[in-house]
């Protein structure tokens, strides 16, 4: 009876621990769609653990930035953007050239997102219906329709409690099903240890592989939204621990989650010298050691992973438009309604032009690095100057983190212009 009662208890704190999330869920759903998903399959698949340190970094310096940008957020009542413009000389540029940046990055990533759903989604229906295999371009095209019409009306109904609980669902399948898949096939311990040395693989594609995991897990869109969402719950400063909390616990769980993923194509894919060019490739594989239970569970989690990004990708036009404009977001008005149609329209030119949705994906991913170092380089301006932030100062160790995120981003964006001109 005991037993069964604290069972009940642990259930229960797991469910107010979900519900919980702030703002950070938006950062998971940013962070972990199917760009990092194909990240980490196809680097854990091609290199192993090798990259391990990459994403230790990242979320290290992600968790940071969400952290100072909430803080900024919290102090000021404004938002990045709005700031940038209003507290800068050359700040409007600056401004419009993130703005730009970022909606191309993450427009070009909704293409991918889009395109991988919609595949996992036929390939589920094709194991089920043989027939379906002769008409696999209009099947994958009117899937990504539907899916895109749902999320446009989902859209519509414009509360961010709304958006907030419907991540929390799809990220807390994500994580579950790659955790439940990393029981069936794991690395070896060493491999992980070696993984945390740094070292770029030196092969053709490897700087750009680098680059696009980057762009994955220290996307500049979380950092940026962070305000927005922050305004969005409703947080002030009596929320300052808590914001912090947000933060780091988005920031272990980005890096947990996405290190499940490496490990699970590495254990499975990396010594059998096997890579992902399709999205089947990865289930394929996975089938002979775990079975299709695990099959099925893994492409669960990766059309979750997808479709917890569609949200954020749609949602981040707008969000850079009212930051820019005034600071709030107004989720009824008609700019928010065109632009997030325009972004749906943007999304289906993958499927329509039935491209490979993988490769999409990781040029997609590369793209983001180049604004980052403007990003960083823009809050530590602002978290710095004691005017704008109403005499709080930011700590030495603050700084150094954030010195640290510029000069890695700033070499990063530079492997990533090096890896585009390999390719």
């Amino acid at each position: 009876m005991e037993t069964t009662t604290e069972k009940k208890n642990l259930l229960k704190k797991i469910i107010l621990l979900i519900l919980g999330f702030g703002p950070g869920i938006f950062a998971i759903g940013y962070t972990i769609g199917t760009g990092s998903v194909t990240a980490m399959i196809v680097a854990g698949s091609k290199f192993g653990m090798q990259l391990l340190w990459v994403l230790l970094l990242s979320c290290l310096f992600s968790g940071l930035l969400m952290f100072v940008y909430g803080n900024y957020a919290l102090i000021t009542g404004e938002t990045a953007l709005y700031g940038f413009k209003k507290y800068y000389k050359y700040g409007k540029v600056l401004a419009i050239m993130i703005m730009v940046g970022i909606t191309f990055g993450q427009w070009n990533s909704l293409m991918g997102i889009l395109g991988i759903s919609s595949n996992i989604i036929y390939e589920i229906l094709a194991l089920n219906y043989e027939g379906l295999s002769a008409y696999k371009y209009e099947t994958v095209l009117g899937i990504a329709v539907a899916i895109i019409a749902i999320f446009y009306s989902l859209l519509l109904v414009g509360k961010y409690t709304f958006f907030e609980k419907i991540l929390v669902f799809f990220v807390s399948i994500m994580g579950g099903s790659f955790l439940f898949s990393l029981c069936f096939v794991q690395p070896l311990p060493l491999e992980v240890v070696k993984g945390l040395i740094p070292s770029i693989p030196q092969v053709p594609g490897g700087k750009m592989l680098v680059a696009a995991f980057v762009g994955t897990t220290m996307a500049s869109a979380t950092f940026l939204s962070r305000p927005l969402f922050i305004k969005g719950k409703g947080w002030t400063l009596a929320n300052k621990d808590q914001q912090k909390k947000d933060a780091i616990t988005a920031a272990v769980l980005i890096f947990v989650i996405s290190g499940t993923i490496m490990a699970v194509a590495s254990g499975a894919l990396f010594h059998e010298g096997k890579v992902v060019t399709q999205v089947l490739d990865m289930a394929n594989t996975l089938e002979p050691v775990a079975g299709k239970l695990a099959v099925g569970i893994f492409f669960f989690g990766a059309l979750s992973a997808g479709l917890s990004s569609i949200f954020p990708c749609l949602l981040i036009a707008p969000l850079l438009l009212a930051d820019y404009q005034s600071g709030t977001l107004d989720t009824t008005s008609k700019q928010f309604k065109i632009v997030t149609a325009i972004a749906c329209a943007v999304a289906l030119i993958g499927p329509v032009l039935g491209a490979n949705p993988i490769e999409i994906q990781i040029l997609s991913q590369v793209f983001n690095v180049f604004v980052l170092p403007a990003v960083v380089g823009g809050i530590i301006m602002m978290a710095n100057n004691q005017k704008i932030m109403k005499g709080y100062k930011t700590g030495l160790l603050v700084n150094i983190g954030l010195w640290a995120a510029f000069i890695f981003a700033t070499v990063i964006s530079y492997n990533g212009i090096l890896g585009i001109l390999e390719l």
